[in-house]
């Protein structure tokens, strides 16, 4: 059972990256910045819900990279170019 909480800790925590870290994801979430830190450190469980919310606030803000990639292209008089 151990190994499944630390997954879900690790996995907690690389989404709370992907949201732009503790402070970005506090606001996005509006959860205390301290209560982040304790999810991560697993003083405190990382229930579904939260989980579920975590997900949502990650699926607004891959809309909101994509809307703001498309005004970019959308502003573009050029080609792209190659990476």
């Amino acid at each position: 059972m151990i190994p499944e909480m630390q997954d879900r800790q690790d996995h907690f925590a690389y989404c709370v990256q992907l949201v732009g870290g503790i402070t970005a994801f506090s606001r996005r979430l509006r959860i205390d910045e301290r209560a982040i830190r304790r999810f991560i450190n697993g003083e405190r469980p990382i229930s579904d819900g939260l989980l579920q919310d975590t997900a949502e606030a990650l699926r607004e803000l891959s809309a909101e990279a994509s809307a703001a990639a498309e005004t970019i292209s959308a502003t573009l008089t050029t080609e792209p170019r190659d990476p």
